[in-house]
């Protein structure tokens, strides 16, 4: 894209100008601390100093999974350097308590592999780093339709990150209202408080008093 490295082609810049809207620069495809820091810097130079970027550093093109070692590595030099990072993991609750204790300002551990569409794989640990965290927690990667988005947001989790489930379904524009509805609801569940659940026990919600032959 164009953001003003070709002065006589139409800029992104002009339609979203940073002004008006936080611009996310995003380390997707660097596959080592090294490339990751290096983009963060070309992007706070090109930005005229934003310092909040999302930091993802990938194992391999096949899984697009994070690599843990390298991310480590990439959020303490960038926090250092003033960077404000959101940070792109795994679902190892260790993992993202670590990345919060570097400086992270948001985890984002993933629901699935990237553009799966498999949605929330492991429920259970997203669950225990948002319990856990004290900055925001956003499921990014795998959401595949808005029942995926509701689970997450049921979590407690801060948000969601999607792309391709929107932009790969057969009616974007409806799937992309579908997404906001059910983070909706999902918002209002967490917030209302669930039933506790009773395994092989029920409990009928009508008054028991007054039953025929009772």
């Amino acid at each position: 894209m164009n953001l003003g490295q070709q002065g006589a082609e139409n800029n992104l810049l002009d339609l979203l100008p940073p002004e008006r809207f936080t611009l996310l620069p995003n380390t997707a495809g660097c596959f080592s601390a090294e490339e990751a820091v290096r983009t963060c810097r070309l992007a706070r130079e090109l930005l005229g100093g934003q310092s909040l970027v999302k930091l993802e550093v990938l194992g391999d093109e096949q899984t697009l999974y994070p690599n843990v070692v390298e991310t480590l590595k990439a959020a303490e030099i960038l926090v250092r350097e003033g960077f404000e990072v959101m940070v792109y993991t795994s679902d190892d609750p260790i993992i993202a308590k670590t990345l919060e204790n570097i400086g992270c300002i948001a985890i984002m551990p993933l629901g699935s592999l990237i553009g799966s569409g498999l949605g929330l794989i492991n429920i259970h640990n997203i669950q225990l780093i948002q319990q856990q965290a004290t900055v925001p927690v956003l499921v990014d990667a795998g959401v595949g339709t808005a029942s995926d988005a509701c689970i997450a947001m049921e979590l407690g989790i801060t948000g969601v990150l999607m792309n391709t489930a929107i932009a790969k379904a057969q009616h974007p524009v409806l799937m992309a209202a579908a997404m906001r509805q059910a983070v909706l609801a999902g918002r209002s569940a967490f917030l209302a408080g669930r039933m506790p659940r009773r395994p092989g026990v029920a409990v009928p919600s009508s008054p028991e008093h007054g039953r025929i032959g009772h």
